[in-house]
């Protein structure tokens, strides 16, 4: 259920949900795409839950006044790829070329976002398949698919049955901090947890791992503002 409420005189959409699991009232703003979120037990009135959400008020304009700014890609964009930044600019031909810092993408300006949004895909694959493979053989154990997805929640994940999925935003970020995360995902295939045993796996994979996984805290969810549509 959403609720309109005012905020500053400004009218904020408030995503309200029950919990049979929750024991108190809380709210939640989104660090990927600024969504309010009122989480409430079942016995608690909607009234008390919306004021709730009104006290808080402050601490929620802070929190979306410090929200990315949404960028939406076209001709002259900047847009990341590997940690360095491209201007996307009018190409020629059929395919997207990388050429001095530069995306040249051939087509209409209307069709330029799908075309590179297409290609970050394809590299992101390429570039992810390349990491795990090398990462599974090393540790001696197979998966059983990978998947490329537009995740919000996790840059990557493994499940019970071994199947790898990754967030296609990755190849925007440090050629690094990708490897870190098929890595990361990659130790799953042995240990399906968090504990040392775990970490140790992705030591002996990757190696040292604070770097990236500070750099994906510090700027992860800025990579979630590139807009291809």
């Amino acid at each position: 259920m959403t609720q309109q409420f005012q905020l500053s005189g400004t009218d904020i959409r408030l995503s309200v949900r029950r919990s049979a699991r929750a024991k108190r009232i809380s709210l939640r703003v989104s660090r990927l795409d600024g969504k309010v979120t009122l989480t409430m037990p079942t016995h608690v009135a909607e009234r008390e839950g919306l004021d709730f959400a009104q006290s808080r008020s402050g601490w929620i304009e802070k929190q979306l006044a410090d929200f990315p700014t949404p960028i939406q890609v076209g001709i002259g964009s900047e847009v990341p790829f590997q940690g360095s930044l491209m201007t996307v600019k009018a190409g020629q031909g059929r395919t997207v070329v990388m050429e001095n810092e530069e995306f040249h993408v051939p087509g209409g300006a209307e069709r330029v976002p799908a075309r590179l949004l297409g290609f970050l895909k394809e590299e992101a694959r390429s570039r992810l398949v390349r990491s795990v493979d090398g990462y599974s053989a090393r540790l001696g154990r197979s998966y059983s698919r990978m998947t490329i997805r537009d995740t919000r929640s996790r840059w990557g994940s493994c499940s019970s049955a071994g199947a790898l999925m990754f967030s296609w935003r990755l190849v925007l970020a440090p050629e690094e901090v990708l490897n870190y995360v098929a890595a990361h995902e990659v130790a799953h295939l042995a240990q399906m947890n968090h504990s040392p045993a775990f970490w140790a796996v992705v030591e002996q994979l990757y190696g040292p791992h604070r770097a990236e996984r500070n750099w994906l805290k510090a700027h992860g969810e800025k990579l979630h503002r590139y807009r291809f549509g």
